[in-house]
């Protein structure tokens, strides 16, 4: 374990030397988000019904956590030196470390995920507790809900990489990253509600996504926090989201030993 916290380590301080990539990236989440708010507000001025499934200023929190936790739970995220080692070839180094390669991997992801998201998270929170009205950035409702919160944010930042430890795997059998990369990314950014918030989809679709894991990286925390989730439920999704995250992390380390069984390796 302290291999594997060590790398996590060296993961994390690399990836916060790059602060100003983290600049730019802060200008665009708030270039997004401010879009991304005037759509709403522009749905919520020409609808009719007065029952939405979100108050406008529960979407704008929503939306503000969405940018600053952005690299936390983002599923399109893809470290391309790991992807270069398994289409040339060169990931038989990595075979010959005396370590298990899934956790290997998986501290790797994880130390660069949390380091993206201390450079840009509070900047952007902050900035946006100074806007005006509606679209300003609140605290939630009360400490339990703040403290469960940061349980389910923890959990999100596990799940999303365990779910984007399957680039990895497909990449094995694909040998074609961006394939891999497309075929993960697709789904999951759209059936977490990072596209578009769940409650604003269509009620059939809605319990389907329930099911599935992708809500627990970015719906179900940040909604949680907005207040729009009440306690009771938040207790039972934040146990959900633990199931899931012991299942694919199992199931994603039996995939990675029976890809290395049959991985065929560029030059023999």
């Amino acid at each position: 374990m302290k291999m594997y916290f060590s790398l996590f380590r060296m993961k994390l301080i690399a990836g916060m030397q790059y602060r100003a990539a983290a600049w730019a990236g802060i200008a665009a989440q708030f270039f997004w988000g401010f879009m991304v708010i005037m759509i709403y507000e522009a749905f919520y001025r020409s609808s009719s019904a007065g029952n939405l499934p979100m108050d406008f200023d529960q979407v704008c929190r929503y939306v503000w956590l969405q940018q600053a936790f952005l690299h936390l739970f983002n599923l399109w995220n893809r470290d391309n030196e790991l992807l270069e080692m398994i289409t040339s070839g060169t990931v038989s180094y990595e075979l010959c470390r005396p370590l298990e390669l899934f956790p290997f991997w998986y501290a790797r992801l994880l130390g660069q995920r949390l380091a993206g998201t201390v450079l840009r998270c509070v900047p952007v929170l902050m900035i946006a507790s100074l806007l005006p009205g509606a679209y300003r950035m609140t605290l939630p409702p009360s400490v339990p809900h703040a403290l469960l919160f940061l349980a389910a944010l923890t959990v999100a930042m596990l799940l999303a990489t365990a779910i984007n430890m399957f680039v990895y795997i497909l990449t094995f059998k694909l040998m074609n990253a961006g394939g891999a990369t497309l075929i993960v990314s697709a789904f999951s950014e759209f059936l977490s509600g990072s596209l578009i918030a769940i409650p604003f989809m269509p009620k059939a679709l809605q319990y389907v996504l329930y099911v599935l894991p992708f809500r627990y990286t970015a719906d179900f925390p940040f909604r949680f926090y907005t207040g729009n989730i009440p306690m009771t439920e938040g207790l039972w999704s934040l146990a959900a989201a633990v199931g899931w995250l012991a299942v694919l992390y199992l199931l994603g380390a039996v995939l990675m030993k029976r890809a290395l069984r049959t991985a065929v390796l560029q030059g023999g």
